[in-house]
């Protein structure tokens, strides 16, 4: 089981990253992986809804719906996969910092069976891929005009 949580200081308001990063439609352009992203239900999120991605990860085109499970705008966003092949949970959550915001994204699940051996290989892609996904997102929220 893969269990990996990377942290960033974004120096904007604690409300903009947490609108930013949880809507889905921005998803493509800092996750690495994500190709897109379709909500499924009501476009406000909330608990309940449910978003497909579609991703492309080592060579392959993987599609996954993740359903929201809490929701606290501004503070905390847990989603966890209804569907696809790896079992994910998600969680994103915002603090305020002195200077910005510091926010949290912790991924939890991975494959099971026999290829569960690839679990120490895949918690150090994970974490790879992660930071620079929040280094990515830092970067184009802290690009934006004040």
């Amino acid at each position: 089981m893969v269990d990996v949580t990377v942290a960033c200081v974004i120096r904007r308001p604690r409300a903009e990253v947490a609108a930013y990063a949880s809507d889905p439609r921005t998803a493509p352009e800092w996750y690495q992986n994500i190709i897109g992203a379709t909500s499924r239900t009501a476009s406000e999120l909330a608990v309940g809804s449910e978003i497909d991605f579609t991703a492309k990860f080592v060579g392959r085109i993987l599609n996954y719906t993740y359903r929201v499970e809490e929701y606290v705008p501004g503070k905390r966003l847990v989603m966890a996969t209804a569907e696809g092949p790896f079992p994910m949970r998600t969680t994103y959550e915002w603090f305020d910092t002195g200077g910005g915001t510091l926010m949290t994204l912790r991924n939890e699940g991975g494959p099971k069976g026999i290829a569960a051996l690839a679990d120490p290989l895949m918690g150090l892609m994970v974490r790879r891929t992660t930071a620079g996904e929040l280094r990515r997102l830092r970067a184009i929220l802290e690009s934006r005009d004040s």
